[in-house]
């Protein structure tokens, strides 16, 4: 097994797991993409936590001996899967969240940025894109997302000189989300996930949130206003939403479902 799935208390984990490593075949990537729509379709479920196996590794990208030995369609292919994968994971209406226990580079720090959020341990390891020093570009979405990420001229830059920093530094510079101590590092990751299920936090809130930001910001004004009114409506239909207008009204805390 190399995508290790567990669901408990609302937070589904996924354990990306090739040590030592955690490199990434075609195999792998099937499997995440069948551990993602678990995810997806489980109503139990109200975030997914990304990690890798281990204590070294988050994700240190594709398994670089094995594309040696892939034919030159094949290899499209696989990028064209893993891409697929990965817009899977960004689509999917629950928050994401790439807890980063330890180094993260190339097709792993492109796997990371389709979550929504970026956690790291504290001096736990490195975060870049190094591909041009093997005369290729970050091609499972890496030159698109580290843009949107942290804007055009940065993003080439840091993909241009190849470059690894520190998760303090990838901090600094809005990549990462939050950055958490080293000792009980899982533990404040699941604390940190259960924010964002119920009973406190309204999940079905958040995944239309997620939405309205992940197509509103590829489309026109206009027609992301239009797509958050039509979220906002399926919201204003939802048990979550009576319960907290109702909480509201009441002067106490809400008590949310997730629907």
């Amino acid at each position: 097994m190399l995508v290790d799935y567990k669901a408990a208390e609302g937070v589904a984990i996924l354990t990306l797991s090739n040590p030592p490593a955690n490199t990434y075949s075609y195999e792998m990537m099937r499997e995440l993409d069948e551990a993602v729509l678990g995810a997806r379709m489980d109503e139990s479920v109200h975030v997914i936590v990304l990690r890798g196996a281990g204590e070294k590794f988050f994700c240190a990208g594709a398994d670089i001996a094995l594309l040696a030995k892939m034919t030159p369609r094949f290899k499209y292919s696989f990028c064209l899967h893993a891409n697929e994968t990965l817009l899977r994971l960004e689509n999917t209406p629950k928050l994401v969240i790439a807890a980063l226990n330890g180094h993260c580079v190339g097709g792993g720090l492109e796997v990371a940025m389709a979550a929504d959020l970026r956690v790291a341990k504290r001096g736990g390891g490195k975060i870049g894109l190094p591909e041009v020093g093997l005369g290729v570009l970050p091609g499972t979405g890496g030159t698109q997302r580290l843009a949107r990420l942290v804007g055009p001229a940065r993003a080439l830059e840091l993909m241009t000189r190849g470059e690894n920093l520190t998760f303090e530094d990838a901090h600094k510079l809005g990549l990462l989300t939050e950055i958490f101590e080293a000792e009980g590092f899982d533990a404040q990751v699941q604390k940190y996930a259960q924010k964002f299920c119920p009973p406190s936090k309204a999940a079905f809130a958040v995944g239309l949130i997620k939405r309205a930001v992940q197509t509103g910001s590829e489309i026109p004004l206009a027609s992301g206003l239009a797509l958050e009114r039509e979220l906002q409506q399926q919201l204003f239909q939802s048990d979550d939403a009576r319960e907290g207008i109702a909480a509201y009204n009441e002067k106490r805390r809400p008590s949310f479902r997730g629907g």
